[in-house]
């Protein structure tokens, strides 16, 4: 007998109809363990030694296994094929390795097929040593540098939440950008478009390039003079064909995808976020239950390879042969190379497990979401092997019939043969220039010297924009660029920047918070070499050189922290203030207006002589005078709403509360933030009907005072809900979604053993309750990513340690 484990129970139940009765398939639900989330569990004075704590789960899933082992002969690890996966197998051999009474191997498949299962079991591997060293170097470098930054940021710049070696980083990337956009200045130009018309009457448009025998550039014609006057010059012209350029251009498939190529499209056409997208891939990869029969969809979805299986390019070929043509198929297969910086290409790209298992077999048969992005990995593999698209494009130039130096461009293309389109299309970012080659519109048949008449020219006006705010798509992609991170953890960080309350999502891109854009200028101002971009890209690159087996952990942890540390010594002795004096500097042309010479206007509105500063409170960051008390002008600082503040509306009167902050999406009643004696809270008010408040007659409401006590109960007003807001939240970053949150509390999670699971926030904090015990939340902000599983965690740590407690007491 053989004991197979794999991560979860949904991938277990897949591969046990593939093994026969000489195979179990259990599942460890993931890590069995972690560090202990206390300070030390790193230890550099110990060459990095870690102290790791079981999880409850993971007590449980190593109890079951050790039982199972007693009546098997070989425990296969099947975890995942990625450092995380194979960091998984390494927990458990370790945890198991005292009292492991059979041999242990490790098998490796990145699809979940029957030929990939037998293939693996066949040829069996020991852990790798060096991927297990990378992980636990990434590990060390993550926890150190959170566990000894985040403290500093408390202590520091009151109000933070956290720090982290990546997620830091790419805050720093959308609080560039956010900065970029503010201090861009918009520049006019102008260009001059025409329309013609041809011998057969078809009308077509063109752009002037040279003007008197010289090429116009993007900012030649900068005003509305220069360009009104060319304008004027050319209506009197007679204009003819000098030039036509007729080509067949070529455009080629994309490779197949990778994780972070498949976040970055399913957000651009099916609209999912890069944690949604992984969700998904996980259970197509895991398997899904088609007609009662569990199958695996698609490949490993986390993966840098663009490569794909002989099998796999033969089966889409074949595929493509019969179901589009043999035209639509390229002499020979298609071989792409990854263009990922810091790529580790272990395995194929993400795929269809069967390509003759196409979309329209799935409809109405798997879940919609699942069916989507199925169909969206579908059809990129597919096209990645088929033939080119062409374009029959035309480029005509007409020239003024007097000189022949005033020169207008017409550029049209069409479809000659559609090719992968016929399939695939790939999405663009806001950022991104439509190609060329792009279908652009049908130029009339034309010839040299053909006249043409001018039907109208017009001098059109432009203003340069700024670059656009990142979504989840442009900024995965950026992040890929600079090879920061790996496309396995992009989802997590992008959650964990919105989770802090760092960034928010407004028209699906990202903006940076008040308290965002403080975290990105202290960090840049005292710990600037650890948010460098090339610094953090090549940390990825070194942490790869030790799963290649190129470079040694202890080396790379102790090049780290002996320049870490002395980076956190040199904040030892600033002050709060030294802080403030900082930022005040740094964030100036946001924090303050600017006067007309350019300089920035601190003076205090109020009393005129102060001098206005950046104030940190636990409520929130606010402009205050330097003369409080005597002056107590206060300027909130509101990331959406600063451009639009003015002087009278500057000061936090009490009348900004209460807040409206939305509207319950379920019954339309109002949702406002609202300030007490006891502090700050949320209220839901209860509209009543307009018929119970109307003019009522006398008579009636002699009636209703003499109505019978029951009556008299209908007729009372319904309290408003409301719920008072934690400690662990800021009142001025509430926003409508925490609001909807906080109001439903408590919420169940879901059943386990038979009883629901609920969480709440009381008197002493937030908390868990099951079977009428309450279980403190030791980290109050994880209740708002609370899961069932992670309850479920603390529901049984805390009865375990009510047990040992009471055995002691036994004792």
């Amino acid at each position: 007998m053989r004991l197979v484990i794999v991560e979860s129970p949904a991938k277990a139940k897949t591969i046990n109809k593939y093994l026969g009765d000489d195979y179990t398939v259990m599942a460890s639900y993931g890590h069995i363990r972690d560090l202990l989330a206390k300070n030390g569990s790193v230890k550099p004075e110990d060459d990095f030694s870690m102290t790791w704590e079981l999880s409850s789960s993971g007590t449980k899933c190593v109890h079951e296994i050790s039982k199972q082992l007693k009546s098997c002969d070989e425990l296969l690890l099947a975890t995942d094929p990625d450092r995380e996966g194979e960091a998984i197998s390494w927990h458990l051999k370790e945890v198991l390795a005292k009292n492991l009474p059979v041999p242990v191997k490790r098998i490796v498949f990145h699809e979940i097929t029957r030929k990939a299962i037998k293939e693996a079991i066949a040829h069996p591997r020991d852990i790798d040593d060096n991927l297990v060293d990378s992980y636990l170097a990434r590990r060390a470098l993550d926890y150190l540098v959170g566990f000894t930054l985040s403290p500093i940021l408390w202590r520091k710049l009151p109000g933070s939440r956290s720090a982290g070696r990546v997620q830091s980083v790419a805050l720093r990337i959308i609080v560039d950008r956010e900065v970029e956009i503010e201090d861009f200045e918009t520049r006019e130009y102008w260009t001059i478009e025409a329309k013609f018309t041809a011998k057969n009457k078809k009308i077509f448009p063109a752009k002037l390039t040279h003007f008197d025998g010289k090429k116009l550039d993007k900012f030649t014609l900068e005003n509305h003079q220069k360009a009104h006057e060319i304008k004027d010059i050319l209506l009197s012209q007679s204009f003819a064909v000098t030039a036509v350029e007729e080509k067949v251009v070529k455009r080629n498939p994309a490779p197949p995808f990778i994780t972070s190529t498949l976040q970055q499209e399913a957000f651009r056409k099916l609209g999912f976020s890069a944690k949604k997208t992984m969700q998904v891939a996980q259970k197509l990869y895991e398997g899904v239950n088609v007609k009662g029969e569990t199958i695996a969809l698609i490949t490993y979805m986390r993966t840098d390879s663009v490569n794909l299986s002989k099998e796999a390019i033969e089966k889409i070929r074949n595929l493509v042969s019969s179901k589009y043509g043999k035209n639509f198929l390229p002499e020979a297969p298609r071989i792409y190379k990854t263009k990922v910086k810091n790529a580790q290409e272990a395995h194929e790209a993400v795929r269809p497990v069967d390509a003759d298992i196409t979309p329209q077999m799935l409809s109405g048969k798997i879940p919609s979401d699942m069916y989507k992005l199925y169909t969206l990995i579908w059809k990129r593999a597919v096209a990645s092997q088929m033939a080119s698209a062409e374009f029959n494009q035309v480029q005509v130039d007409i020239s003024d019939t007097l000189t022949a130096k005033n020169i207008f461009r017409a550029v049209g293309s069409t479809i000659k043969f559609e090719g992968f389109l016929q399939v695939y299309v790939e999405g663009k970012d806001e950022s991104e220039n439509v190609d060329e080659d792009e279908e652009q519109g049908l130029i009339p048949p034309l010839a040299k010297n053909d006249a043409l008449e001018a039907k109208s020219i017009d001098a059109c006006q432009h203003f340069t924009a700024p670059p656009p705010r990142f979504s989840e798509a442009s900024l995965v992609k950026k992040l890929e660029e600079l090879g920061i991170g790996r496309p396995s953890t992009y989802a997590t960080i992008l959650q964990v920047l919105r989770d802090r309350g760092y960034v928010k999502l407004e028209n699906k891109c990202f903006v940076p918070e008040i308290r965002g854009r403080l975290v990105t200028s202290f960090l840049m101002s005292f710990f600037d070499k650890y948010l460098e971009y090339g610094f953090t890209a090549d940390m990825e690159q070194s942490l790869d050189d030790i799963s290649n087996g190129n470079k040694s952990r202890l080396d790379l942890l102790k090049d780290f922290w002996n320049g870490f540390c002395s980076y956190v010594s040199n904040t030892k002795e600033i002050t709060i203030s030294d802080v403030i004096d900082r930022l005040n500097e740094t964030l100036g042309s946001f924090l303050f207006e600017s006067n007309q010479d350019g300089s920035l206007n601190r003076i205090c509105p109020e009393c005129k002589s102060g001098e206005l500063s950046l104030k940190i409170g636990r409520y929130g960051s606010f402009l205050g005078c330097s003369r409080y008390p005597e002056c107590s002008y206060v300027r909130q600082l509101d990331s959406s709403a600063q451009a639009a503040e003015n002087d009278n509306a500057a000061k936090a009167e009490p009348s900004e509360y209460p807040k409206f902050l939305g509207v319950d999406p379920v019954d339309g009643a109002e949702i406002t933030l609202r300030k007490g004696p006891y502090g700050f809270y949320l209220q839901k008010d209860i509209r009543q009907p307009e018929a119970k408040i109307k003019d009522t007659p006398k008579s009636t409401e002699k009636k209703k005072k003499n109505a019978p006590k029951p009556s008299k109960k209908k007729e009372k007003i319904a309290k408003p809900a409301r719920a008072a807001i934690p400690k662990f939240i800021v009142p001025a970053n509430v926003d409508i979604n925490t609001a909807l949150w906080l109001l439903k509390l408590p919420l169940t999670l879901g059943i386990y053993e038979d009883d629901e699971v609920k969480i709440g926030i009381g008197r002493f904090g937030p908390y868990i309750l099951f079977r009428e015990k309450y279980i403190s939340i030791k980290n109050p902000e994880t209740i708002m990513t609370m899961t069932l599983n992670d309850a479920i965690g603390a529901i049984c740590k805390r009865s375990e340690y009510l047990q040992k407690r009471a055995a002691r007491s036994q004792g």
